[in-house]
């Protein structure tokens, strides 16, 4: 799978299975979705997304994102799956992703989830304090998350973690026990959430009452540039950094408050190529610097509105030329 693009063809199951109502959460306005979704519609999402992949070096997962999956009656559960596997079975697709909350796993539900093709689970941590997990009404506890990775992990299943940033009773300090607590279980990718305030949801109305405040958008990068480089050191891929902007998750859809960006992975990883920069020209006498970087990752390096660059002058005096590079690897970067 190493040398195919990855491709995942989202199907939304907007809060289905779920009876906690946590204090971010609304999925209509998070998947854009209000309506029960049938086997016709996974059958016509697929047919629809298939059209617009390649259909060479590709490996194509079916996504059921949105609500617990495994918390979905099991009839209708079946017939999803079914309706994907059907998929799986011609060629079509490679695989099934299904995304679900801890104390939604049991053996009984894997080997179901086993029969009907499922290649990844992702399990919706959000937090490994307990505070924390509290606060955010999520109906779990951390032991929940130890035993469900360690029964997924009997099965030849990829597993994702999930984590949020800026929930109630959150800091810094605990969001990076979070990540340590992830790493530490080993999964093979994970995704990173900064908490947003959306319309409908309990957090809303802690907001505006002023019983909550979000993290501010230079306090979420600066959070996940440490969360990303935990989890890299470690080996651990972050697919995601913040939810997909769409048209409802924006702030004229309904993002009331928080570190919403359209390109806040881009920020984040700027953020990093500035301190590997920062680190590079310490010492450097010259008013001009040449760097070179793989030429993928100019962007990234030069930062959002070129924000690099004139951080380096502010802060050094120092006029910065950013070149491309095709040897180079991705993060690795070079003073002429």
């Amino acid at each position: 799978m190493s040398d195919r693009r990855v491709f995942n063809i989202p199907i939304f199951v907007p809060h289905l299975g779920c009876p906690f109502d946590c204090v971010f959460c609304n999925q209509k306005h998070i998947t854009g979705t209000q309506n029960t979704i049938t086997s016709a519609d996974v059958a016509k999402i697929i047919e629809t997304h298939l059209k617009t992949l390649p259909e060479k070096d590709r490996y194509v997962e079916a996504a059921f994102f949105g609500g617990s999956f495994t918390g979905v009656d099991k009839k209708l559960q079946c017939e999803l799956l079914g309706a994907a596997y059907e998929y799986i079975k011609n060629g079509k697709i490679d695989g099934i992703r299904i995304s679900t909350r801890p104390d939604y796993v049991s053996e009984e539900i894997l080997e179901n989830l086993k029969n009907y093709g499922v290649t990844t689970i992702e399990l919706g941590v959000q937090s490994m304090a307990e505070d924390v997990l509290a606060a955010s009404c999520r109906g779990h506890g951390s032991v929940d998350v130890e035993k469900a990775v360690c029964l997924i992990k009997q099965y030849p299943f990829q597993l994702g973690l999930q984590m949020m940033t800026g929930l109630p009773k959150d800091t810094p300090e605990k969001s990076i026990f979070t990540a340590n607590k992830l790493i530490a279980l080993k999964p093979d990718f994970a995704r990173i959430y900064p908490t947003l305030v959306v319309k409908d949801t309990y957090l809303e109305k802690q907001y505006k009452k002023g019983e909550y405040i979000p993290q501010t958008l230079d306090e979420a990068v600066s959070l996940c540039k440490k969360l990303l480089l935990m989890f890299s050191e470690a080996n651990i891929p972050v697919v995601r950094i913040a939810l997909m902007t769409t048209k409802e998750i924006s702030p004229n859809g309904s993002v009331v408050a928080g570190p919403f960006h359209s390109s806040f992975r881009e920020l984040v990883e700027s953020s990093v190529y500035y301190d590997k920069i920062e680190k590079l020209l310490q010492g450097h006498k010259n008013k001009v610097a040449v760097i070179k970087v793989n030429e993928k990752e100019i962007s990234k390096a030069v930062g959002n509105k070129r924000e690099n660059i004139r951080k380096i002058y502010k802060n050094y005096g120092i006029r910065l030329k950013i070149q491309g590079n095709p040897i180079l690897k991705k993060g690795e970067i070079v003073l002429v």
